[in-house]
């Protein structure tokens, strides 16, 4: 069952910031920077600092998430030509195809590591920095729930 898939830009944005957020990586440093935070402004509070700390802290949370949210998404977009193709995506009980001008790939469901959804995407991962993102507004209802099926076997 062929499904022509095309990418719209603000769509894509926003997944690739889900796709950002759910990294270790990021997490964790997010985790440090609010527990420091929270930390400094407990501090501040007692006065057993000066606000510069804080200011320090609050102005590095900022820098993360205009950082993280905003320019790492559109940065990505930018320099990934994959997104400003059309493709033309093939499933069945094995595997899958995705194929555009430029190429093509094959998979069967065990080659993907892990998966997840967020509101406008599947997130498919094959490794943990080799993923694909395809738009849920292609499928139809029952689609979805065959290809949620097939990645929750694996």
């Amino acid at each position: 069952m062929p499904i022509q898939i095309q990418f719209q830009k603000s769509q894509v944005i926003q997944g690739l910031r889900y796709h950002f957020i759910k990294q270790n990586e990021i997490k964790g440093l997010m985790l440090f920077v609010n527990v420091y935070a929270i930390i400094t402004a407990v501090l501040l509070f007692y006065k057993k600092i000066r606000p510069e700390l804080f200011l320090v802290g609050s102005l590095l949370w900022m820098v993360l998430m205009v950082f993280f949210w905003f320019l790492l998404p559109w940065l990505f977009y930018r320099k990934t030509s994959m997104f400003k193709q059309e493709w033309v995506f093939h499933f069945n009980n094995t595997g899958a195809i995705l194929e555009s001008v430029s190429g093509r790939a094959e998979w069967a469901w065990s080659d993907v590591s892990q998966f997840f959804e967020s509101p406008l995407f599947f997130h498919v991962y094959f490794a943990p920095k080799s993923f694909f993102i395809l738009p849920k507004t292609h499928f139809s209802y029952e689609e979805q729930q065959l290809i949620r099926g097939f990645f929750k076997k694996n």
